[in-house]
């Protein structure tokens, strides 16, 4: 990722928490820890999910959040983006975030994404300035101009540079995948479906700090290196079928979960 992608990249995180933190979590909130949990996205929990509306993080990103592209069907988690009018934008799109901060541990996402360049489809963790925190990241991106390969990445302390590209095999907005990592001290293992892709256990490039869990589907017009040229047909929805957050030491949250045979 270029300095100017990178910087972009921070601005856009830094103001994503921070708008979310304009009124919707109170300090008790952001204080909590977050506990093992599994969410099959019968609904969406409110007293778990914040859904960002009525704003957008900068000039790089060409959409709105918008609470009308964040919804449940069948069983599954749908992130928007489409055509409509707000504010100076002309597309709307979807986010999500946990209102609680997890630590140490397994995280797991089954996930099919979006169809198009100059898109990004993300799970990842975050915390940074608008937390009162310095910027630590983990990262599963699927951009649009390639979607046979997924990025993993971290940052800590604001410092990124981690990226690696995994091949995902058939193309990830056709079909479901299982996204994960597992998240200790001295060590940061990404899986795609249950196979070990990167193994990072220099302590310095491992992050510390509690994150809230995020799903995002975003645009861009101005990051066509790093998302591709964006080109817009039709709308698009990111799923989500589940996540799933296991604490070291408890027992695993789903049958199918990697948690269940870790050593």
């Amino acid at each position: 990722m270029t300095t100017t992608i990178a910087h972009a990249r921070l601005l856009w995180l830094t103001l994503t928490a921070g708008a979310a933190l304009a009124g919707a979590l109170p300090a008790s909130a952001q204080q909590a820890t977050g506990t093992s949990f599994v969410d099959d996205f019968d609904k969406i929990d409110r007293s778990v999910w914040y859904i960002s509306d009525g704003w957008n993080n900068g000039a790089h990103q060409n959409c709105t959040w918008s609470k009308n592209q964040v919804k449940t069907e069948d069983g599954k988690l749908e992130l928007g983006f489409a055509e409509g009018k707000s504010k100076d934008r002309n597309y709307l799109c979807g986010e999500i975030q946990t209102k609680k901060r997890f630590s140490y541990g397994t995280y797991e996402a089954r996930i099919k994404t979006a169809t198009g360049p100059g898109l990004n489809s993300a799970f990842f963790t975050y915390i940074g300035p608008a937390d009162k925190q310095q910027h630590d990241e983990i990262d599963f991106e699927v951009l649009g101009k390639d979607s046979g390969t997924v990025q993993v990445n971290q940052y800590i302390k604001a410092k990124g540079g981690n990226e690696k590209l995994v091949p995902v095999g058939k193309p990830a907005d056709q079909d479901f995948n299982d996204y994960a990592f597992v998240w200790e001290q001295n060590r940061l293992r990404y899986y795609l479906n249950g196979k070990l892709v990167q193994d990072v256990t220099d302590p310095s490039k491992i992050p510390q700090s509690p994150q809230k869990i995020f799903f995002s589907l975003w645009g861009t017009d101005t990051l066509a290196g790093w998302m591709g040229k964006f080109a817009y047909t039709q709308p698009t929805t990111m799923q989500i079928d589940r996540i799933a957050y296991t604490a070291p030491g408890d027992k695993c949250q789903f049958p199918e979960s990697i948690a269940c045979t870790l050593n």
